[in-house]
C-alpha cells in the first residue's frame, strides 16, 4: 500500500537520503552563507528590513537570525541550537550556525561516498567526545585576578572586535570598569543585566565613558536639576491627589463651599508632602503621572522630581540607590530611602539626561553611555557590549581562554585526523570530514579579510606542525596572513566555544537521523506572519 493511500489528500511524503537528508542539508548550508561573511572582525554587515519595516544593519548572527524568521524545520533546528547559544552564553551565535552548515556539508560528502548515517552519526559523536577532551588542554590563558581591570580588559577585546573592529581598545576597559563596578564582594555572582548602555545620537564612538549608577535619557520634572548627597523616595505609583475607592458625590450649595472644598484636598496633598520633606527626601522618582498641585509643592519644599514609565527602570534606580519602592503617597522609612552621591541633567548632543550617579559606595547598576551618528552604529555598539559582558560573565564561571583567531579550531582539527587515522572501521572517514570542518572558520576568517584562504589554511597546518599552536589567522596582517594569537591578545573563551562545538554537533546529528519528511496539507487557517496553513513538518521518523 502507498503511504499516500494512509494519509489525508495533500500530504507530501519525501523519505531517503536524496529526498530528506540532502534536501536538510542544502537548507542548513543556505543559511550557514547568510551569517558565515559576517563572521570575525572583518565579517560583513547585513541590511535586514523586517515584516513591519524596521532596519537593522548589523553583523550579528543572533539579530540577523530572530529577524530573518526562518520556517525551514531543518534550518530551524540550527537556529534554535543558535538561540540556545545565545540565552545560556551570549555569544559565539555565528559559530553555531557555521558549524552546523559545514558539518551538514562535509556529511552529504560522506553520504555521496556510500557512508550509512549510522556511521557518520558515530564518527561525529566520537570526534565530539575527543573536541571535549581535547579544548582544556588548548588553554593558553587563565584569568588569575578578577578585580584586575587590564586583565579582563585583554580578555574580552576580541568579542568587542568581532562586532567593532578598530574600537576593541576603547570599549574593552569600559565593559570591564563596568563589570566591576556591579560584581558581587565575593567576586562569584554577576548579573549581565546590571550593565546598561544609554544611546546618544551625536558625536563621536570614542566619546563613551562609563557612569556608576543609572542615566535616563530624559529630562528631570520641574526647575530643580541638581541636587549632591540625595536621599531618595521612589514612589512606584503616581504622584497626585488620591481618588477614593468608590464612587461618592458631594454637594456643593455655595461658592463658599467649593472653596474650602479644594482647600481641603490641597491642605492634604501639602501635609504629606512637606512630610516627605520634613523626611530628609530631596529626590522623589515616581512610576507614574505627577499632578499640577502635587508638583506646586514639591517644587515649594525643594524637592527634586524625576519621573519613569518603565517599572524595569524603576526597579535599575531601587537597585542603584539601595531604596524600596513605596506604594503609598507619604515619607518614608528608613529601610525605603535611598542615597546618591549626586543626581544633575546634563545636556548631551541636544538630548537632556539625567544621571543618579553613586561614587562612594557599591553600586548595583553602572552605565555605558555610547554615542555615533546613527541608530543603527548605537544598536550595534550595544551589542558588542552585550558580548563582552557575557564574556565577563563566563570568566566568573570559567576562567580559561583558548587562543583565537582560528588558532584553537586547527589545532583541533589536526588532532582529530590523528584520531581518525588511527580509528578503524567506517567511523574514520567521519572523524576526519569532522576533523576537515573545523577548517572553517580561519577559512572564513580569511576569506573575509581578503587573503588567500587555501593559501593561511596550509600556512596554519605547518606552524601548528611545528608546535606553535597559538598562530591564527591575523586579519591586519600585510604578509602571510598569520600570527600568536596570545601575542595579538586575540582570546576565545574555552566554556563558550565547547558549548558552540556541542550544539552545533548535537543539532546535526539529530538532522542526520531523520528519514523521512511528512508534510500535513495546509489548512488554510491564518497563522501569525501571514501565511495560510502551517506549511511545517508533520512527522518525523528518525533512525535510532
Amino acid at each position: 500500500m502507498l503511504i499516500s493511500q494512509l494519509l489525508k489528500e495533500g500530504t507530501k511524503n519525501l523519505s531517503g537520503v536524496e529526498e530528506a537528508v540532502l534536501k536538510n542539508i542544502d537548507a542548513v548550508r543556505e543559511l550557514a552563507k547568510i551569517t558565515r561573511t559576517s563572521l570575525g572582525p572583518n565579517g560583513m554587515n547585513k541590511m535586514v528590513i523586517n515584516k513591519i519595516g524596521k532596519l537593522f544593519v548589523t553583523n550579528d548572527a543572533a539579530t540577523i537570525l530572530k529577524e530573518l524568521e526562518v520556517i525551514h524545520p531543518a534550518a530551524k533546528m540550527c537556529v534554535m541550537a543558535s538561540e540556545q547559544q545565545q540565552q545560556e552564553i551570549g555569544d559565539a551565535t555565528n559559530l553555531v550556525i557555521v558549524l552546523c552548515g559545514e558539518l551538514l556539508s562535509q556529511a552529504e560528502v560522506l553520504l555521496k561516498m556510500g557512508l550509512h548515517t549510522s556511521d557518520i552519526i558515530r564518527g561525529y559523536e566520537k570526534a565530539l567526545d575527543k573536541v571535549t577532551e581535547l579544548l582544556p588542554e588548548l588553554t593558553v590563558k587563565t584569568v588569575k585576578d578578577l578585580t584586575s581591570q587590564e586583565e579582563i580588559a585583554h580578555c574580552i577585546r576580541s568579542a568587542i572586535s568581532a562586532k567593532q573592529n578598530g574600537f576593541e581598545d576603547t570599549f574593552a576597559p569600559l565593559v570591564a570598569n563596568a563589570c566591576l563596578y556591579v560584581m558581587t564582594a565575593d567576586h562569584k555572582q554577576f548579573n549581565v543585566d546590571n550593565v546598561r548602555v544609554a544611546k546618544i545620537l551625536g558625536g563621536g564612538i570614542t566619546d563613551a565613558h562609563v557612569v556608576r549608577g543609572v542615566i535616563m535619557t530624559r529630562d528631570a520634572e520641574g526647575t530643580i536639576k541638581n541636587v549632591e548627597n540625595g536621599k531618595v523616595a521612589v514612589y512606584a505609583q503616581g504622584l497626585d491627589i488620591e481618588k477614593t475607592d468608590t464612587k461618592g458625590k458631594v454637594y456643593i450649595e455655595k461658592s463658599v463651599d467649593l472653596e474650602e472644598y479644594a482647600k481641603t484636598e490641597e491642605a492634604s496633598l501639602e501635609v504629606k508632602i512637606k512630610s516627605i520633606s520634613d523626611a530628609g527626601i530631596n529626590i522623589v522618582v515616581s512610576g507614574g503621572n505627577i499632578g499640577e498641585m502635587a508638583m506646586h509643592f514639591l517644587e515649594k519644599y525643594k524637592i527634586m522630581v524625576i519621573k519613569s514609565q518603565s517599572k524595569f527602570e524603576l526597579r535599575r534606580i531601587c537597585q542603584a540607590t539601595n531604596a524600596q519602592p513605596i506604594m503609598r503617597i507619604g515619607p518614608p522609612t528608613p529601610e525605603e530611602t535611598g542615597f546618591l552621591d549626586s543626581c544633575f541633567v546634563e545636556e548631551i548632543g541636544g538630548t537632556r539626561v539625567t544621571i543618579l550617579r553613586q561614587n562612594k559606595s557599591k553600586c548595583g547598576i553602572s552605565t555605558i553611555l555610547v554615542r555615533a551618528a546613527t541608530n543603527n552604529i548605537l544598536d550595534d555598539l550595544e551589542r558588542a557590549i552585550e558580548d563582552a559582558t557575557n564574556i565577563f560573565k563566563s570568566i566568573t564561571k570559567d576562567p580559561n581562554f583558548v587562543a583565537g583567531a582560528g588558532a584553537a579550531e586547527i589545532e583541533l582539527a589536526r588532532k582529530i585526523k590523528a584520531l581518525g587515522d588511527h580509528t578503524s572501521g567506517q567511523d574514520q572517514y567521519a572523524i576526519k570530514k569532522y576533523a576537515e570542518a573545523f577548517e572553517v572558520v580561519p577559512r572564513t576568517l580569511a576569506e573575509n579579510a581578503g587573503f588567500d584562504a587555501t593559501s593561511v589554511i596550509s600556512t596554519l597546518y605547518a606552524q601548528h606542525e611545528q608546535g606553535n599552536t597559538s598562530v591564527g589567522v591575523d586579519v591586519h596582517s600585510t604578509g602571510q596572513g598569520v600570527a600568536d594569537a596570545v601575542e595579538k591578545k586575540i582570546f576565545d573563551h574555552l566554556g563558550n566555544k565547547r558549548r558552540a562545538i556541542e550544539l552545533a554537533t548535537t543539532a546535526v546529528i539529530t538532522l542526520l537521523r531523520i528519514s523521512q519528511i511528512i508534510m500535513a496539507k495546509p489548512s488554510g487557517v491564518p497563522v501569525p506572519g501571514g501565511r495560510s496553513g502551517t506549511g511545517t513538518m508533520g512527522s518525523m521518523d528518525q533512525d535510532e
